[in-house]
């Protein structure tokens, strides 16, 4: 929650990576009076926050943040409340989900303890595709204050108990927050304002480039060949494309990529090569490059994080 100037650990400044979520993130942050009690970038352009806040009486806002918001009470929170909503007041294990689109003021008495996941947009939506067969531009984040939920509780409360320092806390911490949001999209989508979907692909064609790539991702991929299986010219490919996947057709596919050699690291005994190979990449350099890149740590130290 937002409210007067606040000063950031100069540590915490100085590992701000580059991004839309570090920007939307750092102006949340810094005008919080809240204290800062653990934070930590997880890769993905996911980052988790832990804050203290006791104070007698203060009015906090939210205008459009530019991330998506998950905030999980970790204690206290009993005498707040949304202005919009009033007598409706937190407590422990009480979620919210704050879009990025979204406005609210908040009145704050008494001790709270809670922690944020901090997302983008695209992140949450990209999901609809895989999970849910819809456009990405069909769904957003529902502006919720106060619900329960007992997978995402359980879930927010074992990032809260894990370390976040160094590279191998961070991986797990990360995947334990791909579930969590896994989970968010299911409980928490909404339909977007816009009153009708416009352009873009039929499902129908969308469906099939999107079987067509899960199925061939250890074949080089053209976009011809994608055009040619969508019965569409290249450039009119490329544009419908991006609007029913939310990116272009290389970004989709290479992070389609990466998904699947992160599942294929964690469920199966395959040598790297093995999976490279699996994955469309050029070769085992090409793909650790591509994984550590993605994920902060090479395949190899990634599966011995996860298995472990």
């Amino acid at each position: 929650m937002t409210s007067r100037a606040h000063n950031l650990p100069a540590t915490l400044l100085s590992a701000l990576p580059d991004g839309r979520l570090s920007h939307s993130v750092f102006k949340t942050m810094s005008e919080t009076d809240a204290q800062l009690e653990r934070f930590a970038w997880l890769g993905d352009e996911l980052a988790l926050a832990i804050w203290r806040r006791d104070t007698p009486c203060a009015e906090t806002s939210y205008d459009h943040p530019g991330h998506h918001t998950l905030s999980y009470y970790l204690d206290g929170g009993h005498r707040t409340e949304r202005t919009e909503l009033p007598g409706l007041y937190g407590a422990p294990k009480r979620l919210c989900t704050l879009p990025d689109w979204h406005e609210s003021s908040w009145t704050v008495r008494g001790q709270m303890h809670f922690m944020h996941i901090y997302f983008l947009p695209e992140h949450f939506t990209r999901r609809a595709v895989v999970e849910l067969d819809r456009e990405p531009r069909e769904l957003t984040l529902a502006d919720r204050t106060y619900f329960e939920h007992e997978r995402i509780g359980h879930l927010c409360a074992a990032l809260a108990e894990m370390p976040w320092d160094g590279a191998d806390a961070q991986l797990r911490a990360n995947e334990v927050t791909h579930e969590t949001l896994s989970h968010l999209l299911l409980a928490q989508s909404v339909p977007q304002h816009q009153a009708r979907v416009r352009g873009g692909l039929s499902p129908a064609v969308r469906r099939r480039l999107a079987d067509y790539i899960e199925a061939n991702l250890a074949q080089n991929i053209t976009l011809g060949m994608l055009a040619q299986l969508a019965c569409l010219s290249e450039y009119h490919l490329l544009r419908m494309f991006k609007v029913s996947f939310g990116m272009p057709p290389s970004a989709w596919i290479a992070a389609r990529r990466i998904d699947h050699a992160r599942m294929l690291l964690k469920t199966t005994d395959h040598s790297l090569q093995q999976i490279a190979d699996a994955c469309g990449y050029a070769d085992l350099s090409h793909f650790s490059h591509r994984f550590r890149t993605a994920l902060g740590a090479p395949p190899s130290r990634y599966r011995s994080i996860v298995l472990a």
